[in-house]
């Protein structure tokens, strides 16, 4: 493996906070005798095409350095291929790191752990969700929640999560269940009104909702969690429980487990590690061990 190591960098994460944390991962690195290398990129496509051309190129690994916006980007160029990613979670959500307990918004504890990883050869195979070309790590979300990703992207202020907070008071006002046509695995059909659909890889989306809290990333298969036909009183109540993963019990949850899923719904965007993938249909599918990732937590624990 060679001893120089890709920076992939949002400067603007966390409100800046990218551009604060590469220099501290950047230290421990070198400290630990690897050469890094920064990639920034003029923009996400330019950024990705560099990033690809670093694992193209043989970098010994690709350190993300961002939130989950970055990780998803960084996945798209080293999914599927031998050059292991390490994650320096400095972000709003920071949902990936948080699923493999990678550290969050410790930058030089981040960089440490990557390096020891590299040298101790610590690196977990993890499993990551697909549609079509697009990878990804944590939760692919539709519904109540993808609607408020929806507004709370089209409004200018206030900004961080208070904005996406005010979407959700705003949808809750107007939001009703949809009829969905859920697939598993290319047979089990199940027509549902519902609230909200998401399918997991990892447990968690929006900075510590558990909404798939039972999901694992070794087993190449997603956990769906469907939330029924709530009444706005219901869903109100039962919300603050996604924080702890008690929603799964509540009567209106199902739980269910696939490694293919098809979702159809009209009027609905999905979205996946917080990114939009477009309009429902979609069909995700669970790649078994799909990245190698630096210093995850024993996933067999």
């Amino acid at each position: 493996m060679t001893s120089e190591i890709t920076l992939f960098v949002n400067p603007t994460a966390g409100r800046g906070r990218g551009a604060h944390a590469a220099q501290p991962a950047a230290s421990a690195l070198r400290g630990a005798g690897f050469s890094v290398r920064t990639v920034l990129g003029q923009d996400a496509d330019d950024a990705l095409r560099r990033a690809r051309e670093a694992v193209a190129g043989g970098t010994g690994a690709v350190i993300a350095v961002g939130g989950d916006g970055m990780v998803s980007l960084a996945l798209q160029a080293v999914a599927g291929t031998p050059t292991p990613l390490g994650v320096v979670a400095v972000g709003t959500g920071n949902d990936f790191a948080r699923t493999l307990g990678l550290p969050v918004r410790d930058p030089a504890g981040a960089g440490a752990l990557a390096a020891e990883a590299l040298k101790g050869g610590r690196i977990a195979d993890v499993d990551l969700g697909r549609v079509g070309e697009k990878w990804f790590g944590t939760v692919l979300a539709s519904g109540f929640d993808s609607r408020v990703n929806d507004r709370g992207n089209r409004m200018r202020w206030p900004s961080g999560r208070l904005k996406y907070d005010l979407a959700m008071v705003a949808e809750l006002a107007s939001f009703k269940p949809v009829p969905y046509r859920i697939t598993l695995d290319d047979g089990d059909v199940h027509e549902v009104e519902a609230t909200l659909v998401a399918v997991g890889n990892g447990t968690s989306y929006g900075g510590g909702m558990r909404i798939c809290a039972g999901a694992r990333t070794d087993d190449g298969l997603f956990d769906v969690t469907v939330v029924g036909d709530c009444s706005r009183t219901t869903l109100i109540k039962v919300f603050p429980q996604v924080y702890r993963g008690t929603h799964l019990g509540h009567p209106k949850v199902t739980v269910h487990r696939a490694a293919r899923v098809e979702l159809a719904a009209r009027g609905i965007t999905g979205y996946a590690d917080g990114e939009p993938l477009g309009a429902l249909p979609l069909t995700a599918e669970c790649v078994r061990g799909a990245v190698r990732v630096l210093g995850a937590r024993d996933l067999q624990a």
